[in-house]
């Protein structure tokens, strides 16, 4: 903290230890982003308008605790800095609250209301202590813009394999763990159809039947007669040593090993507490192998008055507010309905798991390419052309039937691609908006700049909620009644293509008013740089 040197240049293993925090950072924000609406419909049985306004209100106070965090952050000082502490400080807390966001306690109704209020709320405030911290963090590493911008690279490779280990893995991990092992007998009916008699020990509230491979379509059966419209996978309750009778369709020598059952609530609720180890583990790493080296000027003292006034005439960090609500709104909706798209549209559940690792590698690439595009064309303009390009090709998701895979893969993975510049430019503009504000007023306060990149992930998620819940409910979805799921497919539809490409659309219009060009970077660069090299030479 004693030092600084214009050689701003951070070591391969220190990027790498930074990014590993914002790999444990989405394992729970990608967990909750991805999979909690659909944990709260269909397993834990809420409707979406109460799940919706849930994550509205929850996130509604945002704002407040993002601002404190900032003003506490930049107000702590310690032998290891400012900010790494609050990461080590937070690391188990966020991970055991996380879990309890999956755990599904026996309460009544209004008991679950207060459980998910309570978990949920607690669990954004823990998420804001840790993330802000994390985020300025970035701009006290080095500074050095272009530096930084690489170190935004490298932390969005972090994040995307964060996002990677538990959008890939989950559900083959609830899979895992929800096996339930039921008694199930197969009849063959005639070729590519058979009947299967499955049974349990146990009292199973949250059921779901598919076969392995996830092919063949499942039937109610009564009376000899199929009931509904065949689905790949049903959800159902079940109770104990009762009988059920389905068809199933469309695979050849299906025998008893090849239908899998899978308590819902126990895979999630198991799954997300392996998750939470590994979030705890990354985040002790990110502080033992990264230092803070910039520091506020010698003589700022300490008026958070003059703090906020400053802030409200940061016409950069106002501009990236909008901006970082807009995308997140736009990654937040598509990460909400993913799951809900394939299991209700193309009725493979599974399937899902390999199109968000797919998109992972997508964004990896695309992170990794935003460090040298951004040098190319300057920040901004590359922002505007990715937010354009991201969600015009989302968009032709609406052309797209559920048989077609091909196209939707191929479809995301190109969106993905251009969305993943959006968070690697976004948390290093913050870092600008900071510099410029210690360049134009001779003062810094790096948390309180970076409580607008907490804020707009978390807000911007609960506007995400809502616009899903809404939808979903003009739809009257019901995840747990398969002729309502078949009734909401339009606006799932609508969810997964040109909503968020609308979106994005408006983020890109607001982008154009972004006051920092590179030339103007380069300028202000050289000159935070002169002044601390003279700070130094003074003392």
């Amino acid at each position: 903290m004693k030092t600084f040197s214009t050689n701003n240049k951070l070591s391969f293993l220190e990027k790498t230890g930074y990014a590993l925090g914002d790999g444990a950072a989405n394992i729970a924000w990608r967990g909750v982003a991805t999979f909690l609406f659909i944990f709260y419909t269909d397993v834990y049985g809420l409707s979406p308008a109460s799940v919706g306004l849930l994550l509205l209100i929850a996130r509604s106070s945002d704002g407040v605790s993002d601002v404190l965090m900032g003003i506490v952050g930049d107000r702590t000082n310690t032998k290891y800095g400012k900010f790494r502490p609050w990461i080590l400080w937070t690391a188990i807390p966020l991970a055991a609250t996380l879990s309890l966001l999956f755990t599904t306690p026996n309460l009544g109704e209004t008991g679950k209301i207060v459980y998910a209020y309570s978990t949920y709320i607690i669990f954004t405030l823990l998420y804001t202590a840790n993330n802000i911290p994390y985020g300025a963090l970035m701009a006290v590493m080095t500074g050095d813009d272009k530096e930084r911008t690489s170190l935004g690279s490298f932390r969005m490779v972090g994040a995307f394999a964060g996002g990677m280990l538990v959008q890939g893995a989950m559900l083959f991990l609830v899979s895992y763990f929800g096996n339930v092992n039921p008694d199930i007998t197969v009849s063959e009916v005639d070729q590519s159809t058979y009947e299967v008699r499955i049974s349990s020990p146990n009292n199973v509230e949250n059921a779901n039947i598919s076969t392995e491979n996830g092919i063949a379509t499942f039937q109610w059966k009564q009376g000899g007669e199929a009931l509904e419209e065949p689905a790949k996978s049903l959800s159902f309750s079940m109770v104990a040593e009762r009988e059920y009778v389905l068809t199933v369709a469309g695979e050849q020598g299906i025998s008893t090993e090849d239908i899998l059952l899978i308590n819902q609530e126990k895979g999630y609720s198991n799954s997300i507490y392996l998750m939470s180890v590994f979030l705890a583990i990354f985040m002790v790493v990110t502080f033992l192998s990264t230092k803070e080296r910039v520091i506020p000027p010698k003589e700022q003292k300490t008026n958070l008055k003059r703090d906020f006034y400053d802030l409200v005439r940061n016409k950069p960090w106002i501009v990236l507010l909008m901006i970082g609500l807009l995308f997140n709104v736009y990654n937040s909706i598509k990460q909400g309905i993913t799951v809900i798209y394939f299991t209700h549209y193309l009725q493979d559940q599974l399937l899902s798991a390999t199109y968000l690792v797919a998109l992972m590698f997508a964004s990896i690439a695309g992170a990794m390419a935003t460090a040298w595009l951004g040098k190319k064309l300057g920040k901004k303009e590359l922002f505007i052309y990715a937010l354009i390009f991201s969600g015009v090709v989302n968009a032709l998701l609406v052309f797209c039937g559920p048989d077609n895979t091909y196209w939707i893969f191929t479809i995301g993975i190109i969106s993905e691609a251009g969305a993943a510049v959006f968070p690697t430019l976004f948390f290093a503009m913050l870092g600008d908006a900071a510099d410029y504000s210690e360049f134009k007023n001779g003062r810094r306060a790096t948390g309180l700049v970076y409580s607008a990149g907490s804020f707009a992930t978390k807000f911007g998620g609960g506007v995400a909620g809502v616009i899903i819940g809404a939808v979903l409910s003009f739809y009257n979805y019901d995840g747990l009644n398969p002729m309502a799921i078949k009734g909401a497919i339009p606006g799932i539809i609508m969810l997964m293509s040109w909503i968020p490409a609308i979106i994005a659309g408006l983020a890109a219009v607001v982008m154009v008013i972004y006051p920092l060009s590179q030339p103007k970077m380069d300028e202000i660069t050289i000159e935070l740089n002169r002044r601390r090299e003279t700070e130094l030479a003074l003392e």
